[in-house]
């Protein structure tokens, strides 16, 4: 499926709820099934500068496409990251890279988040597309 396929669908998965409150619910609820990331990533330098909370944020490169794995220390953060992961995962770099995240502003993810945890998911989105421009080059070697 392709980012902006993902994208649509969270939008849609969002309009079914009619308050903030369900929806912050429905991201704590994403956060606890993302995948954990293994132990040796839990590492200060796989730690996201910029967000107020500890995000360790992993890629790696299989068969073209990045996969991240992350985590967070705070269940709403945690719940942030992991739809970030569940929309740029399994894509080439260039995908990645390239790629405009309109649902952030479509759910109202931006205005409904304070403004350290907005500067947070703006950090995660700017780490996700450095490591994709990252392993972009490799990839040119």
């Amino acid at each position: 499926m392709s980012i902006n396929a993902l994208q649509d669908e969270l939008i849609e998965d969002f309009s079914f709820f009619e308050d903030w409150m369900a929806k912050y619910e429905y991201i704590i609820q994403l956060g606890k099934e993302l995948p954990l990331i293994d132990e040796v990533y839990k590492k200060p330098q796989y730690l996201i500068k910029g967000c107020q909370s500890q995000v360790w944020l992993h890629a790696d490169y299989v068969d073209g496409e990045v996969v991240f794995t992350a985590d967070s220390d705070a269940i709403i953060t945690k719940g942030l990251v992991s739809l970030m992961v569940k929309v740029l995962s399994h894509h080439s770099p260039e995908e990645i890279a390239n790629t405009e995240l309109y649902f952030i502003d479509q759910i109202g993810l931006k205005e409904h988040l304070s403004p350290t945890r907005a500067n947070g998911l703006l950090s995660m989105v700017k780490q996700m597309k450095m490591y994709a421009i990252a392993l972009q080059s490799e990839d040119k070697k």
